[in-house]
């Protein structure tokens, strides 16, 4: 099949689903720990110009870090590049899995995404 980049956190049961999804679809995985080595502002631009989703999507707006900070009523002041610094400074504030075949990206795990995206996908 592909070879996938997947940022992900191990312990997240969405990240795992999304893994063995893919793995069940015989894609080649790259997994990134997102916590341990999240991506730089570099890759975040690029991520999100491939999703095709806005910036805020890239937000894990129900975990812990993203509440604890108040970022729901501070995100709209920020600018794109703060935004995006905050992101990888902190891998827990960002929705995860990122799945990139480097021109391609998905966000989070809903299974009929990924039979969208990613079945017969060829890199």
């Amino acid at each position: 099949m592909s070879h996938l980049k997947v940022y992900q956190y191990p312990k997240c049961s969405t990240c795992r689903s999304a893994v063995k999804w893919l793995q069940g679809q015989g894609h080649e995985l790259e997994l990134q720990h997102i916590a341990e080595q999240p991506p730089t502002v570099e890759e975040l631009r690029e991520l999100v110009a491939n999703s095709g989703l806005g910036l805020k999507k890239f937000f894990n707006t129900s975990g812990e870090v993203y509440k604890a900070q108040g970022l729901k009523d501070k995100l709209a002041q920020l600018s794109e590049q703060e935004q995006l610094e905050l992101l990888a400074a902190n891998g827990m504030l960002i929705k995860r899995p990122i799945v990139s075949d480097g021109s391609k990206v998905t966000v989070g795990f809903k299974e009929e995404q990924y039979a969208d995206a990613w079945t017969n996908a060829r890199h």
